[in-house]
C-alpha cells in the first residue's frame, strides 16, 4: 500500500494546482474563487453546489485527510515535487497491504507506525 507523508516541518498540505487536479480525478464539478481582501495573496476557495441554494466550500483537507487515496497518491506521482503545498515536502512510502497503520506527526514531520495498544 502507498501512503503519502510530509518529510519536513510545516505540515502536509498540496497545491491548488494538485487540489484542483485531484478534484478532476474524483469527478467532482467545482468553481475556483479568489479571495478578496485576503491576507493570502492570490488565495483561493473552492466551492460546489448542492441542490437548493446552500453552497459547499472545498478544502484539500476533505481530500487529503486519506493518505492512502488512490487518487491523491496518481496525483502525487504525477506532479511530483510540484504538488508541494507550502511548507511540504511531500513523499510516498510503501507499507505491507495487510498492517493497522496510522501518521504519526511531530512540527509537521510525519512518518507511518503500526497501531498497537496503549493503556493509562
Amino acid at each position: 500500500m502507498k501512503v503519502a507523508i510530509n518529510r519536513c516541518f510545516g505540515g502536509f498540505g498540496i497545491t491548488n494546482e494538485a487540489f484542483e487536479k485531484l478534484l478532476d480525478r474524483k469527478g467532482i464539478a467545482f468553481d475556483k474563487v479568489e479571495r478578496e481582501n485576503s491576507a493570502f495573496l492570490g488565495a483561493s476557495y473552492y466551492e460546489a453546489g448542492h441542490a437548493g441554494n446552500d453552497e459547499h466550500y472545498l478544502s484539500d483537507y476533505d481530500f487529503t485527510e486519506n493518505r492512502a487515496d488512490p487518487d491523491l497518491i496518481a496525483v502525487l506521482e504525477e506532479m511530483g515535487e510540484s504538488a508541494n503545498g507550502w511548507a511540504a515536502e511531500i513523499a510516498i512510502i510503501e507499507i505491507p497491504d495487510d498492517v493497522k497503520w496510522h501518521i504519526h506527526e511531530y512540527d509537521g514531520i510525519e512518518h507511518v507506525a503500526e497501531d498497537h495498544r496503549t493503556w493509562s
